[in-house]
């Protein structure tokens, strides 16, 4: 009889991430996920004939990581490529100083596309919710065994499918994840500085951040995408879409834009970010795993997909041994 395999909810990076672990340790896995493509918020829409970035806006890689030859190889094989170090700043009185830092990377098919690389050859289950996962006699994901259960969810998520009070449970935090609203938006042809790259707004009640799609993505295309701030976005977490006029004001009044855009859409992200994620990179006990950006503080790519690999090297270490 074939051994139980380990289950991953969740086909986001650090889902993704933890399976491909296992997988490369010769461990059975497979990996469930309510959505029709792996991603997760790294997830994008096909707008007008062209994939838009809606989740993350880049990556980032510390040369000394373990996520640094992941990110040279997609290079390497035009998944990824080098944006840009500097972004803009705007304010009340429009485009400001500008800020240097690290190097952010996009992908020229969306970084959707660089999960979906990732998860190559991994036994994924694409629309299948979940309703419970117990730990009784061991790990069960809706009354099936697993040899371990891995929950690769924003807190509020993997809360729901957990017994109330169960170890695993009471690590996770109800309330501590940000909303927001990404909103794309298009024109016939660019109406911005051809070096905008992206921009942080300071001091709007509306929005937070606007990136260059086209940019990023290196096809020049007259896209924007615009997150708005928390507080915004949890005013209108009920009907998103009727956020858009008062986004595209706040983008056009942020970057100096005279021409309203041809088109917008929103898309609404309810767990978009933690307030305060974990420095421990995951938590695991009794056959139950936890990972995500929730973990491996500072929440971003990188720290996702860090924790999903580390958690599932632990957990080789442990099934194997």
């Amino acid at each position: 009889m074939s051994p139980s395999p380990t289950t991953v909810i969740g086909a986001g990076i650090s889902g993704i991430a933890c399976a491909r672990a296992l997988t490369d340790a010769g461990l059975p896995v497979r990996v469930l996920d309510r959505g029709r493509a792996p991603g997760g918020r790294m997830a994008g829409r096909t707008l007008h004939g062209r994939a838009v970035d809606l989740g993350a806006s880049y990556l980032t890689v510390a040369d000394d990581g373990d996520f640094a030859p992941v990110v040279a190889d997609w290079v390497e094989r035009g998944l990824a490529r080098e944006w840009t170090d500097t972004f803009s700043v705007a304010g009340p009185d429009g485009i400001g100083e500008s800020k240097t830092g690290p190097m952010r990377y996009g992908a020229v098919r969306g970084l959707r596309s660089l999960v979906v690389d990732l998860a190559t050859g991994l036994d994924l289950v694409t629309e299948r919710t979940v309703a419970q996962v117990r730990v009784d006699d061991g790990p069960t994901v809706d009354g099936e065994p697993a040899a371990a259960v891995v929950l690769a969810l924003p807190d509020p998520q993997a809360r729901r499918l957990l017994a109330v009070g169960s170890p695993a449970e009471t690590v996770l935090d109800p309330r501590g994840w940000q909303p927001t609203l990404a909103v794309a938006l298009g024109w016939s042809q660019r109406q911005w500085a051809a070096d905008l790259h992206g921009a942080f707004v300071h001091d709007d009640p509306t929005v937070e951040w606007i990136a260059d799609d086209g940019d990023r993505r290196g096809d020049g295309a007259p896209v924007l995408v615009a997150h708005t701030t928390a507080e915004f976005a949890a005013g209108h977490l009920d009907d998103p879409a009727q956020a858009g006029p008062a986004v595209a004001a706040a983008v056009r009044r942020a970057l100096g834009i005279d021409v309203e855009p041809e088109w917008t859409y929103v898309h609404r992200w309810t767990f978009a970010k933690p307030t305060d994620p974990r420095e421990a990179p995951f938590h695991l006990a009794d056959g139950i795993g936890l990972c995500g950006d929730g973990w491996a503080a500072p929440s971003k790519v990188e720290s996702a997909w860090t924790s999903g690999h580390q958690l599932g090297l632990e957990l080789a270490r442990r099934l194997v041994g």
